[in-house]
């Protein structure tokens, strides 16, 4: 049995080798079939070839077209937001708007209540009256004065006449009795000399009444400029009574729309808190291009601005203006880049773009998102 199975075994492995003798010439593939390969086919190659040629044209073509452009995304409506705010306090009477409501310049908003500004003015009124009527007292009094101080120059000359008057009677009368002691007797004497220090008293008593005159014409004189600046300060007062009289009505002072009212009636309000804001119809766009982008940007260019809030809608604008100065500069805490650990990074530069013919059904309000692009070409 055991020689039988190895003969067995010697004679299929004899055949195996036999049978691998007579492949080892030939292919490994030569017993398979193929088909030509995919790389092969022509009109795959001259396909293949077609769209290469669409692409690279595709590519240069945008490439010409995107290099007229330059975009960004950092870019949003902007606006001078005028925030209302009450320059007196008080008690709010009547709020005479409502949120996001239409307002024309000069329409009434806020009405706080009148009553102690009224009471104000009428006593700023009173002090006026008084101080108009002590001006015109004091005028009054000039006038006297003056003719008080004209009546003592009039009496000082009278007077001083009659001094030389008898002071010339005097050295007469001396004369006349050196002359001749009998021509004028002793008590004549006494009584001319008695006479000229008489008037010679009333001339300096008149002078010293001219300077009293003169003093208490002054003295008015003084008191009326004091009397026109109490009257001017009664007319500021009254003036500034006025003013706050006018600012318990609260004015739109633009054309715009009512936002973030706060402000109820019944609600009592202090000077400067703010009641609401108005957002101006007049609003720009604000974009935030790199600085690499300024070098192609010029103040005209056309812009086309397309807004996240207006679904399809291209509004056109115009690049008005460019800031002198990156954002960041501009900020509360501004980088400092002298501290050694300097970073290089591209900054943005606030561009203003004006907006031309606005549709009426796109509402536009500030911070809200555009992606503005701007023909450089």
């Amino acid at each position: 049995m055991d020689d039988g199975a190895e003969s067995d075994r010697g004679q299929s492995s004899g055949e195996d080798k036999g049978r691998g003798g007579k492949d080892e010439g030939k292919p490994p593939d030569e017993h398979r079939k193929k088909g030509p390969g995919l790389l092969r086919n022509p009109l795959f190659l001259v396909l293949g070839g077609v769209v290469l040629v669409v692409l690279i044209v595709a590519a240069i073509l945008w490439w010409l077209h995107a290099r007229q452009f330059e975009s960004t995304d950092d870019a949003y409506i902007d606006t001078q937001i005028v925030h209302l705010a009450p320059q007196v306090p008080g008690q709010v009477q009547r709020v005479l708007v409502t949120d996001n409501q239409a307002l024309q310049a000069g329409q009434l908003l806020v009405e706080i209540e009148p009553s102690q500004f009224h009471a104000q003015v009428q006593q700023a009124e009173a002090n006026r009256a008084q101080a108009v009527s002590g001006m015109a007292q004091a005028q009054a009094q000039v006038g006297v004065d003056q003719a008080k101080l004209g009546q003592a120059q009039d009496d000082e000359r009278a007077a001083e006449a009659n001094a030389v008057k008898a002071a010339r009677d005097l050295e007469r009368y001396q004369a006349l009795r050196r002359l001749n002691a009998q021509a004028v007797s002793q008590e004549q004497l006494d009584q001319y000399a008695a006479q000229a220090a008489n008037t010679a008293d009333q001339r300096d008593a008149a002078a010293r009444a001219v300077k009293a005159a003169e003093a208490q014409l002054a003295s008015t004189r003084t008191q009326i400029g004091a009397a026109l600046a109490k009257q001017q300060a009664a007319e500021a007062q009254l003036r500034q009574q006025g003013v706050n009289l006018s600012d318990t009505k609260i004015v739109a002072p633009v054309e715009g729309t009512v936002a973030h009212k706060t402000v109820a009636a019944g609600d009592y309000v202090q000077a400067g808190q703010e009641l609401l804001a108005i957002v101006p119809r007049n609003v720009w766009v604000t974009a935030n291009f790199k600085e690499t982008q300024l070098p192609r940007i010029r103040v005209g260019d056309a812009v086309d601005i397309r807004v996240d809030g207006c679904k399809g809608v291209t509004l056109n604008g115009r690049v008005d203006s460019i800031q002198r100065g990156a954002g960041q500069a501009f900020q509360l805490l501004p980088a400092e880049n002298a501290t050694g650990n300097f970073v290089k990074v591209v900054q943005r530069v606030p561009v203003k773009i004006t907006l031309k013919d606005v549709p009426r059904d796109c509402v536009l309000g500030p911070g809200m998102s555009v992606a503005p692009k701007v023909r450089v070409r």
